[in-house]
């Protein structure tokens, strides 16, 4: 049992079972013994690898997006240019560098980074040394200017809140012990206004999950591009609605017991689109749409052909290795969906428009 194991087993003994949300926050950003606030856990060497660490056209791509978007609405000057759980960097630098020919982008674009982990703003300040760029510690202490922000699996790691339906409402998912190890259990079955909606579209013994903090996080944000203009684009894996068990655990890219290796492993749970769009009051919202779409349609194919005139051999190999995983069906593709946010009678942000 790892340190942070035997900690929660000693609350838990003391006090009784926690949520499933409360175990994913200590086991992710405990300060000590949290798996965000001691390593960093991205690519071949770590526990997952995101797309910007697949390829540059990733970055290149999303930075395209923000920089017509930021065109299709004045060029405000003075804007933020944010990015929630921003990893090693690796996206903002590619950002930056495919915007830096756009007249005036850099310029009026003020860097700002939301992370937690004292671990990887390290990674972050090395990788992106040639930039001015500020660190935040939430969504909240966000400028009050336009907003151009990007979260590219941010919402996935999120603490969730876990229920099974039950004849008589809903029994939410806990963390308890059983012979003094670790455990899921289930509370005792109550109403949940927050399930309300769910009752037409669920059956017994059906799961859902909510993720309060997405939603929190989504409505600050959205109250700053009602306010002041901007866009704001989200991808992760989900899909529009909640249904099913979708929380697991990652350690060396395999699946593994979220309840074992704790602080020690990643922790994540698919990303409920709708429960965002329908946070994001006051502004408007596309219709979401895979990963793989938005990347086509924003030019990655093209992209990727001018990089293959100068690649022979295993780089070559591992370039159209990249450009398959990041937009093809069966791989990120459709897995991985996007939905962009953006003040109500503004232009659709490109990609997005049918």
């Amino acid at each position: 049992m790892s340190k942070l194991a035997d900690m929660l087993a000693q609350r838990i003994a003391a006090t009784g079972p926690i949520t499933l949300a409360d175990f994913m926050a200590d086991a992710l950003l405990h300060p000590e013994h949290g798996y965000y606030a001691t390593r960093d856990p991205f690519g071949t060497a770590g526990d997952f690898t995101t797309a910007p660490e697949i390829s540059q056209m990733f970055g290149e791509m999303l930075g395209l997006f923000l920089a017509q978007t930021w065109v299709d609405q004045g060029q405000p000057a003075n804007f933020t240019l944010a990015e929630p759980g921003p990893g090693r960097g690796t996206l903002m630098a590619d950002i930056l560098r495919a915007t830096a020919g756009v007249p005036g982008f850099h310029a009026a674009a003020n860097v700002h980074l939301i992370e937690a982990s004292p671990t990887l703003r390290k990674v972050q300040q090395e990788n992106l040394a040639a930039y001015q760029v500020n660190w935040l510690d939430d969504v909240s202490q966000l400028p009050d200017a336009p907003l151009y922000l990007v979260a590219n699996e941010f919402f996935d790691a999120l603490p969730i809140r876990q229920f099974h339906r039950d004849i008589n409402g809903w029994r939410e998912v806990q963390v308890t012990l059983s012979d003094g190890i670790l455990a899921k259990g289930l509370s005792a079955p109550a109403p949940i206004a927050a399930l309300d909606h769910r009752l037409d579209d669920t059956n017994p013994g059906d799961i859902v999950e909510l993720c309060p903090s997405a939603t929190a996080i989504v409505e600050q944000i959205a109250e700053r591009i009602e306010g002041n203009g901007g866009v704001a684009l989200f991808i992760d894996y989900g899909d529009w609605r909640s249904l099913g068990d979708t929380f697991q655990a990652l350690k060396a890219h395999k699946v593994i017991d979220p309840l074992t290796q704790v602080g020690d492993a990643d922790l994540t749970a698919h990303v409920d689109f709708e429960a965002l769009a329908v946070a994001a009051k006051g502004v408007a919202h596309t219709t979401m749409i895979g990963q793989g779409m938005l990347l086509e349609r924003l030019g990655i194919t093209a992209r990727a052909q001018a990089l293959a005139r100068n690649m022979i051999g295993k780089p070559l190999e591992s370039h159209i290795s990249a450009h398959r995983r990041l937009t093809h069906p069966q791989e990120m593709g459709t897995l991985f969906k996007t939905l962009a946010l953006h003040p109500k009678g503004s232009p659709t942000p490109p990609g997005f428009a049918p």
